[in-house]
């Protein structure tokens, strides 16, 4: 029940943070969980494998499982993909990059068999939310994506239950514990510093807030005047 708990809270987050999509779509959300519930099916059975009944290694599992894959990519690709794509793409892509990204994927498929052996599906997953959290940061940085102050709500409750599903109570607590008696220590040693470094953090706090909602409100008046022409 406890695990339980912990998961949902992770799960109530990415929701909250789904739903603060600027352009959300049920249909394509709806689709999202489908693929979402598929894969979760994938990795336990992949787990079932790896697991003390059978001891397949990972490298063996996925030997038997990833021409499957392969198959089932290949027949979707020729109803959805192959009409759209042209030689010319190829062309332009290029052979190397094609095949580079062909090893990469490989090498993660090696390294989702080989985490799942040593976890478990579960971690993989809530691995997976934490991947997220860090591509949405690096995407603002680098290319100032629009972050609403619903999907940084949603984003804190994920990272704040992950970390508690990975420390537990009692270890938070004790962090906690050890933190405050660290910053009251330097802030007895240097007042001051510990005043300028509180404002700072509280004045950038009110700056990204600012300019996230600033510019949420601009998207969306940008995506209500593109629906309006379009329709």
């Amino acid at each position: 029940m406890k695990l339980l708990f912990n998961v949902s809270f992770i799960v109530i987050g990415v929701v909250i943070a789904s739903f603060g999509e600027i352009k959300f779509h049920l249909i394509g959300f709806l689709f999202q969980c489908g693929g979402v519930m598929f894969e979760a099916v994938r990795l336990v059975m992949v787990q079932r494998l790896l697991s003390s009944d059978y001891k397949m290694d990972p490298l063996v599992s996925l030997y038997y499982f990833a021409p499957v894959c392969a198959v089932m990519n290949f027949t979707m690709s020729l109803i959805f993909e192959v009409p759209k794509v042209h030689l010319a793409d190829f062309m332009n892509v290029g052979l190397w990059t094609l095949l580079a990204n062909a090893m990469v994927a490989f090498m993660l498929n090696v390294s989702v068999v080989f985490l799942i052996g040593k976890t478990s599906s579960l971690v993989l997953t809530l691995c997976g939310v934490l991947k997220d959290i860090f591509l949405v940061i690096a995407s603002i940085i680098i290319w100032g994506t629009t972050v609403t102050a619903l999907q940084l709500f949603g984003y804190t409750i994920a990272l704040s239950g992950l970390i508690y599903y990975k420390l537990g109570a009692e270890k938070l607590k004790q962090y906690l514990n050890t933190c405050s008696l660290a910053w009251s220590e330097y802030g007895a040693k240097r007042p001051v510093m510990r005043k300028l470094i509180l404002f700072g953090l509280g004045l950038l706090a009110f700056v990204i807030l600012l300019g996230g909602l600033g510019a949420t409100t601009d998207a969306r008046l940008a995506w209500s005047q593109q629906e309006t022409s379009g329709a």
